[in-house]
């Protein structure tokens, strides 16, 4: 049994495994219907708990789709629907639903959560996110840029805007896959510390640098996120558009970095604001391959988890 929490606490050779795989599912799924089950069914009698605390359209789609495709069946449950941390702790929903699921996938606020249900739990517990980190996208976007591109070790990855829970997670795979990275905005929206250190320490190239045309010279890859979340106040939205104006990821931008350079955005997007539709629908732009490749790579996690 593994858990999959996050990517600077998987092995190397574990998220090696599970981008290849990934690769070589997608692969096998060529010129089939999209609703069609998989030709090998590893999860056929398993159940898996989907909890969402937090609303998604991709997390969502992506793991209950996985899961039918390789034989399996989910249970979809929300926050609202459940008991989790108010009338029951953590603890205990864990050790519960231990006793009917085969694996849990959580989406959640609070890291704190996450670690607690790992903790008690005695079925591989997957992160769908937290307000810290967001590790699946990640493992998707790795595996967007090497179809397209190729390995992604030795490359630059450029993340320009505010340094949130996605940009935490592709810090942390530079160290895990080898590539160097630097992030461009605003000193109050800068990533934490202890996650640039984590991947400097493993020899990697870890830059800030605020002038976001200076920041994406010789880039591989640039990525963005929303300037915004759902729950934010009219006043921190309109703090965050004032802080980040400045970091939008146009076509001045892109044609600083390399012509072949990618343009990733793990969606939902606000078009206009973090980044033009000129760039996201440009050539340049792979952001529906990285949607569809959350599909496969969580596949793929989903069978390391269970060793299947």
């Amino acid at each position: 049994m593994n858990h999959f929490l996050d990517i600077h606490k998987t092995d190397k050779a574990d998220l090696r495994q599970i981008i290849d795989q990934a690769a070589a599912m997608k692969s096998a799924r060529n010129g089939q219907p999209k609703g069609a089950p998989d030709a090998e069914r590893p999860l056929a009698g398993r159940m898996v708990a989907l909890i969402f605390e937090k609303p998604s359209t991709r997390t969502r789609v992506s793991f209950d789709v996985g899961v039918r495709q390789m034989g399996g069946e989910t249970m979809v449950l929300s926050g609202k629907e459940m008991q989790l941390g108010h009338g029951e702790t953590i603890a205990d929903t864990a050790r519960v639903l231990s006793r009917y699921v085969d694996m849990i996938m959580i989406r959640t606020f609070e890291e704190a959560v996450l670690l607690e249900m790992a903790e008690h739990a005695t079925v591989p517990v997957i992160n769908g996110l937290t307000n810290r980190t967001h590790p699946c996208q990640i493992m998707a976007d790795v595996l967007t840029y090497e179809e397209h591109r190729g390995p992604i070790r030795g490359r630059k990855v450029v993340w320009s805007g505010d340094g949130n829970n996605v940009c935490a997670s592709f810090i942390h795979a530079a160290g895990q896959f080898g590539f160097d990275f630097t992030f461009t905005g605003p000193p109050p929206l800068d990533p934490e510390r202890e996650f640039i250190d984590l991947a400097r320490a493993q020899g990697v190239r870890v830059d800030i640098e605020r002038d976001p045309m200076k920041a994406v010279e010789g880039a591989d890859l640039v990525v963005t996120d929303t300037w915004v979340s759902m729950h934010d106040s009219q006043s921190t939205r309109e703090r965050r558009h004032n802080q980040l104006r400045g970091y939008q990821v146009n076509e001045a931008l892109m044609a600083r970095a390399k012509p072949d350079a990618l343009f990733m955005h793990c969606l939902p997007a606000h078009r206009e604001d973090e980044a033009t539709s000129a760039v996201m629908d440009g050539p340049n732009s792979v952001i529906f391959d990285e949607a569809e490749n959350r599909l496969h790579a969580q596949k793929a996690i989903m069978r390391w988890c269970l060793g299947v």
